[in-house]
């Protein structure tokens, strides 16, 4: 029985990121810049008011640290105003927040250091040159790099694109991820199951799974045991995909067909790994490009456990993730839990924090059953348990390894 360790490794070195594009900026949120962006304008790209207030000469206002000061206003500039203006000594001239200054100006005097009149401005409180300004440059300099290759584009990076006057950006887009359903017991949810039917809960709930990992995701739904039709589907997902999941082909004589519609595309290893649920798993590499390719349980719920487990870390590792892995805490035990011997444990459960001293607690879920669905939905984290260990009681410390974090 292969390891957990040995077999994510071994489908963590068939990562491989898809080819950088060069997207618009409203499309590049959370994809990963793929170059490094030098800003050809400066930012601010002029002097401008950091308030609305009045364009002065600082030196004009200095003794009115003492007595009140009066400036003559000559004028006003908004926001985008394109005429330049020039400043003489002695004058004011009233300025918008965003407007650019007047020649000789070096300083902005906030409204609420005056007596806010439109003629004739009387000064309350001196200010220092440079005071309440926007220096041009003072945010990115021309030739500055204003987002770095690797970085996470979010907000605040397409927002400073826009300010730099990047409409398009190159990135390494979302690895495309194929998941298809394999067994003539599925139907979709738009039809009733009939006598020894079933929903196809798969393909649902993988699609899912690959899209919270950043994957873009092709549902190709379900597929019957038929070996030849199988195969071109998967040949023609193969052309498509960085990675392709296929979930219900790993047991019986559906194993059996699956592994033979696939042969001749490549080797996929089909092993047992030391982890409950989910221990018959499969994994290789197929087609010209050797697509990593999984063979998942059909049990919707080792299903969804492998894919956290093996597959997720792949999709992250695709977009090039410094850290594919989960965050794992260390939470004490509400309730006493048991796992299968030789066996990596990765069970439900509901991950708490207690206010009093910040400590994670955590509640276990449900049984043990690799069937119950409905305890993984209300769950928040996935108990790790050692292959040696086969009973923890209440109140000692385990690994927890954090799922989908509740709004």
């Amino acid at each position: 029985m292969r390891s957990v360790d040995e077999q994510l490794a071994r489908a963590l070195a068939a990562a491989v990121r898809p080819a950088p594009v060069r997207v618009a900026i409203s499309e590049a949120q959370g994809l990963l810049c793929a170059e490094e962006v030098v800003a050809e304008r400066a930012l601010p790209g002029f002097d401008q008011a950091a308030v609305d207030g009045y364009a002065v000469r600082s030196v004009d206002t200095q003794a009115a640290g003492e007595e009140p000061v009066q400036l003559p206003v000559v004028g006003e500039i908004a926001a985008g105003s394109r005429q330049p203006r020039r400043l003489q000594p002695g004058q004011a001239v009233r300025i918008a927040t965003g407007a650019p200054l007047p020649t000789l100006a070096d300083a902005v005097l906030p409204t609420g250091f005056t007596d806010g009149h439109h003629a004739k401005v009387t000064v309350h409180q001196p200010v220092p040159s440079a005071g309440y300004v926007r220096r041009t440059g003072e945010d990115v300099q021309t030739g500055d790099v204003a987002v770095r290759r690797g970085a996470v584009i979010g907000s605040a990076q397409v927002g400073l694109l826009a300010a730099v006057g990047r409409s398009k950006v190159l990135v390494y887009p979302r690895p495309r991820v194929s998941i298809i359903s394999v067994g003539d017991e599925l139907v979709d949810i738009d039809r009733t199951p009939g006598q020894g039917q079933v929903y196809d809960v798969n393909s649902y709930a993988l699609a899912a799974a690959a899209r919270d990992a950043g994957a873009e995701v092709n549902r190709v739904g379900i597929l019957e045991s038929d070996p030849k039709r199988l195969r071109e589907v998967v040949e023609s997902r193969l052309l498509l995909s960085e990675i392709v999941v296929i979930a219900g082909g790993v047991g019986g004589e559906l194993a059996e067909e699956v592994r033979s519609a696939i042969q001749d595309l490549g080797e996929v290893d089909m092993t047992r790994v030391a982890m409950h649920p989910g221990s018959v798993q499969g994994f290789g590499r197929l087609g010209p490009d050797a697509v990593p390719t999984f063979l998942l349980p059909g049990n919707p719920m080792s299903a969804l456990v492998v894919f956290e487990v093996m597959v997720r870390p792949l999709i992250r590792a695709a977009q090039g993730k410094r850290n594919p892995h989960r965050r794992v805490v260390t939470a004490r035990l509400l309730s006493p839990i048991t796992s299968t011997k030789d066996r990596r444990g990765f069970l439900r459960g509901q991950l708490l924090r207690d206010d009093s001293n910040g400590e994670y607690l955590v509640q276990p879920l449900g049984l043990s059953g690799s069937h119950l669905l409905a305890s993984l939905a209300e769950a928040n984290c996935l108990v790790l348990v050692a292959e040696e260990t086969t009973e923890v009681p209440v109140g000692e410390q385990v690994q927890v390894s954090f799922l989908a974090q509740r709004g």
